[in-house]
């Protein structure tokens, strides 16, 4: 049998076990009462969502034990069930687990999840950022989107096909990660490549990084699929002077000469540089937005530079995602200055953070920020290590076709589009070691991105639970 007669038998294969799963697991209405284990289900996320894992707080390997408990109650072998924890950092352990294929020469699926979250403090929330609350259709909590949705999705689905007595084909591996969110502090996924890497090894990983994309009344737009990502790179920008009594004032003031510079970096905007993920994104976005649709069209066929210069203008200015992925992007992030109230500051800092296109260096944008900055007094230096950078895995049928089919049932309609995250997952890591890995979720989102890293962060019920059948009916159609 050639190779692309298996390769067209295969994809066939994935595209009707998807459907078929799909078929048994009816998807929750806007009216109907959840399912029984969909209930369940809640009760995981729950238990995960109120386990505090931030940096300052929290403990990634108290969350791990806690899903490696359910784990093991729904059957899995104890050396199946791993919580990995470096010696050094202690509240920072990862699990790793298996669900054992029929062939072992067949390249396992790693699905990828982080389980730490951005700092959340009670008395800016509207609610206890800790405590899952569910109200008016959403589920509110820190973490209710990023990344404790799927990971609490990847451990249900282990349970699920264990309940099943489905045997894969392919190993089906989860990693449950800390440090995504920290990864100058500590990556978790790093550490397990270097440490464990047997956790992590896979033919291809499923990961975060794309959404489905709401409108503003919650119809389904688009599906997003992320192949490739920008680089996370931060900046300390810092300028120090005499001081003095504050009660003598002088024109050179560290506080305002940073200030003045910061000024001039929000005024820069960095070229308009698709590449062709970006390009094939609008031009498969064009349909679903009549009132953008040239502008879509013409970054990738605009007759002249400026013309597509114009279209990008307009396009940036409409929704901040869009300018996210059609640019680099830099944006202070934290200021630091002045040492008492009645003194003159003798230092001021900033952190600026920069998310770069794709075959861009660290080190030539950070000349592009001493120009724009045109202060010699403020030094630009780059904290901690310069990430690994890869080019993105390759979208092929094998990994499209069960998705598509998958989301042809869920949503009859709603586009299938390639992106580029705008932000920095663990993909970054795993990609560079040589593991093609994949944004995909299910998840559809509101246009503001539901609190994200912000306040109240959320995600709607109706999308926690699709989500959940989507990804269930894609793993196992690649798994078979």
């Amino acid at each position: 049998m050639s190779a692309t007669v298996a390769a067209r038998r295969l994809t066939t294969g994935l595209i009707a076990a998807a459907a078929l799963t799909l078929a048994a697991s009816p998807t929750l209405g806007q009216n109907d009462a959840p399912r029984a284990d969909q209930l369940a289900f809640r009760e995981l996320y729950r238990e995960l969502i109120e386990t505090n894992t931030t940096l300052s707080e929290g403990s990634c390997t108290l969350a791990s034990e806690r899903m490696a408990a359910r784990l093991r109650a729904a059957g899995y072998a104890e050396g199946d069930v791993r919580v990995l924890v470096p010696a050094e950092r202690p509240k920072d352990g990862n699990l790793a687990a298996v669900l054992r294929g029929s062939d072992p020469s067949a390249a396992p699926i790693l699905l990828l999840a982080h389980i730490d979250v951005v700092e959340a403090r009670r008395e800016d929330w509207e609610r206890d950022p800790f405590t899952l609350v569910e109200e008016n259709g959403y589920f509110h909590a820190r973490g209710a989107q990023d990344d404790k949705a799927q990971a609490a999705i990847w451990v249900d689905t282990l349970i699920r096909l264990k309940a099943e007595g489905f045997t894969p084909t392919r190993d089906i591996k989860i990693a449950l990660t800390c440090g995504e969110e920290t990864s100058d502090t500590f990556n978790g996924v790093s550490w397990l490549l270097e440490h464990h890497r047997d956790a992590l090894q896979a033919g291809f990983a499923l990961n975060e990084g794309a959404r489905g994309r709401l409108d503003a009344e919650g119809n389904r737009v688009a599906l997003e699929i992320q192949a490739g990502e920008k680089v996370y790179q931060d900046y300390r920008l810092e300028i120090s002077n005499p001081g003095g009594h504050s009660s003598r004032p002088v024109p050179d003031n560290a506080i305002y000469r940073l200030s003045a510079a910061l000024t001039r970096l929000d005024d820069h905007t960095f070229p308009t540089e698709p590449n062709e993920t970006v390009k094939a994104y609008f031009a498969a976005l064009a349909p679903t937005n009549p009132a953008f649709a040239d502008d879509m069209r013409a970054i990738g066929s605009a007759a002249t530079p400026e013309a597509r210069e114009a279209a990008a203008r307009r396009l940036s200015a409409a929704d901040p995602a869009w300018n996210a992925v059609l640019r680099t992007t830099c944006v202070a992030t934290m200021v630091d200055a002045g040492h008492a109230p009645n003194a003159l500051p003798q230092r001021a800092t900033a952190n600026v953070n920069c998310r770069i296109l794709p075959g861009h260096d660290p080190q030539t944008v950070r000349a592009e920020l001493e120009r724009v900055l045109a202060d010699t007094g403020i030094a630009v230096t780059i904290p901690g290590n310069i990430d690994p950078t890869s080019p993105p895995p390759p979208l092929s049928p094998a990994l499209m076709d069960p998705i598509r089919a998958a989301a042809a049932e869920l949503w009859p309609g709603v586009p299938v589009v390639p992106s580029m995250s705008p932000g920095a997952t663990d993909g970054r890591f795993t990609n560079a070691a040589g593991i093609p890995t994949y944004g995909v979720t299910g998840l559809f989102a509101d246009p503001d991105g539901g609190g994200v890293h912000g306040l109240n962060e959320r995600i709607r019920v109706r999308s926690l639970y699709e989500g959940r059948d989507f990804l269930f009916a894609i793993v196992k159609a690649y798994a078979r």
